[in-house]
């Protein structure tokens, strides 16, 4: 019985490996170029031309991956930090701050309205990527699309302000861990 077991916990953690199609490893220039959208995004350090950058599919998902971690996914084109990312390289920029009474929600995905919005960065536009954050801790706790503008994120007191596409405990959060 104990040995059926520990092969039927064997077999599940060996479905939990990664697929990743069409892994490929970044060309000099794409990994400069790649390098230059980050910075001119964010005012922070990211790897360097020297780092291991891939890029695959996982899933429905178009990563990026740095050093064997998936730091990036491709969303509409455009290269957005997943949760793993955020906490890697913790940038100051297109944040949302939701108070606690929010994170319960958004940690389930729940899209972010504005009234449990407690501070934005003000140079937010609309359809940005942004991460949003608890006001206690200051912990990434999902990734959206704003909706409306940093500056109307703090004033509004009513509707949606943030479509979540990202969120800890979701489809690619628990890919990004195994």
């Amino acid at each position: 019985m104990i040995e059926v077991n520990i092969k039927n916990h064997l077999h599940n953690i060996e479905d939990m490996t990664l697929k990743i199609k069409n892994r490929h490893r970044l060309k000099s220039k794409e990994i400069k170029d790649l390098i230059c959208f980050l910075k001119t995004k964010y005012s922070t350090d990211f790897f360097d031309i020297n780092s291991s950058v891939e890029m695959g599919f996982l899933d429905d998902f178009k990563i990026i991956l740095v050093d064997d971690s998936i730091d990036l996914v491709v969303i509409d084109n455009l290269y957005v930090l997943t949760l793993r990312g955020l906490y890697k390289y913790k940038p100051k920029e297109y944040f949302v701050v939701v108070d606690m009474g929010a994170v319960g929600f958004v940690t389930k995905g729940a899209d972010v309205m504005a009234p449990g919005i407690v501070d934005a960065d003000e140079k937010i536009q609309e359809n940005d990527y942004v991460w949003i954050c608890d006001e206690k801790h200051h912990k990434p706790l999902a990734i959206g699309r704003a909706l409306i503008t940093g500056e109307e994120m703090k004033s509004n007191k009513s509707g949606k302000a943030i479509k979540n596409i990202h969120f800890v405990g979701d489809k690619l959060w628990n890919l990004s861990s195994t």
